[in-house]
């Protein structure tokens, strides 16, 4: 008897302690909402994920009805496709956590797993339509925790917007209020037609729907940037075949060597999901509670309220709402790249990002500097570290886009520090935003970013 209560108090313990790397304070929260089994690019965006489950607090993958309206024969939910995966992950998590202790266990990651409704659409939110997904989003949403939670919505929205319904009809205003100030959502295509009945029934939402307007073809969408524009050469075959599937141990082995991509001639990666947790990921270049500055997940214009809409950017010759993600491609895959890495290598094999240190801001992830107009500024990231003892390069530019100032603003921009003079017409309460990207000199490189918002004073 002493034995066993020695075993279960060793057990009890090892899963507090795994409670605890699952539940870092620092980390966003993040809860999928997936379509998975109809289009695979929802399987690559979540083996990517895979590797990225050390940067979130994974609250839940809901497995929504399959596939897009009309896709498939039948209404059906196929979470077995989820858990395929993630048993996949547990197979190289060993070997990951040599490069982070932080990557949260199979058995943490398939607790997580959720069904959620086959069905879609109005005539299946209301009363006697609870999922398991659906009170699940109530459960994560009500934790006693301070962070919000992201939802980033790959299918349909029913089992969220059931959510929604109940509390809204089961709780006071107040409590209603707590609630929906407790989400941010991120939204792939309005697949289930209901965004705007949802925008219109519960008040308050944070909401970013990352789909073109009803007038333009649906390819322009932000979240397409992903494989259509730029360096499409970067989601071909060969780049997957030989950074992804082959060679890189069986979580790799799983990501499915074609979709639908056109007008992309490749029809290999799509990942027109991946955008969503993109935009809740901390590298220093985004802050999700501001969707207009932009990041790897794309760039949003406020409609109204919290609502927000894909933005456009301009790269070269190309003015597009994809260019709002297609302009990180490189540093996205080149980190993706490093990462596979880490399912089959030792840490002294393989390549980790740097720090970006910016000096006199070193603890601040976003930085905000308040200057007058005409002032000079220096900004200096030679305190920058690799962990790996690299060579390290710097990169600093202009992001008019994300600035209310939109006139030249020119400085060196490939050394350690740069010199910046502020425009002389800038008025009180405008910006300019400054990017620093810092990399390695190795071919797998991971950047990491700071964000510079000189705030005219």
């Amino acid at each position: 008897m002493k034995l066993h209560y020695l075993v279960l108090s060793m057990f009890l313990w090892a899963l507090s302690v795994e409670n605890v790397n699952a539940q870092n304070s620092e980390k966003p929260r993040l809860l999928i909402l997936t379509d998975i089994g109809g289009d695979p690019d929802d399987q690559q965006s979540l083996i990517r994920l895979c590797l990225y489950a050390n940067e979130f607090d994974i609250e839940g993958v809901i497995a929504s009805a399959s596939g897009t309206p009309g896709e498939l024969k039948e209404a059906i939910v196929q979470p077995q496709l989820i858990e395929e995966i993630v048993q996949a992950y547990g197979k190289v998590r060993s070997n990951l956590l040599l490069h982070d202790p932080d990557y949260p266990s199979e058995a943490y990651l398939l607790n997580r797993i959720k069904r959620g409704n086959p069905h879609r659409g109005l005539s299946y939110i209301g009363e006697g339509h609870d999922t398991e997904g659906s009170e699940w989003i109530i459960q994560m949403t009500d934790k006693n925790d301070a962070r919000p939670l992201n939802i980033a919505i790959w299918g349909g929205q029913t089992d969220l917007a059931q959510a929604l319904w109940k509390v809204k009809n089961t709780r006071d205003r107040k409590a209603y209020d707590d609630f929906v100030s407790g989400i941010r959502i991120y939204d792939i295509a309005d697949q289930d037609n209901i965004y705007e009945w949802m925008i219109q029934q519960f008040s308050g939402l944070f909401y970013v729907l990352n789909k073109a307007p009803e007038e333009e073809d649906k390819r322009n969408a932000a979240f397409r940037g992903m494989y259509l524009g730029g360096d499409e050469a970067l989601t071909s075959t060969e780049w997957i075949n030989t950074h992804v599937r082959e060679d890189h141990g069986p979580l790799g082995a799983l990501y499915p060597p074609k979709t639908w991509t056109a007008p992309n001639p490749h029809s290999t990666m799509k990942e027109g999901d991946t955008p969503s947790w993109f935009y809740f990921l901390l590298n220093g270049l985004s802050d999700p509670d501001h969707p207009e500055w932009g990041g790897w997940g794309g760039r949003f214009t406020r409609t109204t309220g919290q609502l927000y809409r894909d933005a456009i950017d301009q790269m070269g010759e190309d003015q597009s709402r994809r260019a709002t993600v297609w302009r990180w491609r490189p540093d996205f895959q080149s980190d993706f790249q490093a990462r596979m890495d880490w399912c089959i290598l030792p840490y002294d094999q393989a390549n980790h990002a740097p720090k970006a240190l910016v000096r006199g801001f070193e603890e601040e992830e976003i930085i905000t500097y308040a200057v007058p107009p005409g002032e000079t500024v220096t900004l200096d990231a030679s305190l920058s570290t690799d962990p790996d003892g690299d060579s390290l390069m710097y990169s600093w530019f202009y992001y008019p886009e994300a600035s209310s100032y939109q006139g030249d603003f020119s400085f060196q921009e490939n050394t350690p520090s740069v010199e910046c003079t502020i425009p002389r017409e800038l008025q009180p309460g405008e910006t300019i935003h400054i990017i620093l990207r810092v990399n390695d000199d190795q071919k797998a490189s991971m950047p990491d970013y700071k964000r510079i918002i000189f705030l005219i004073q």
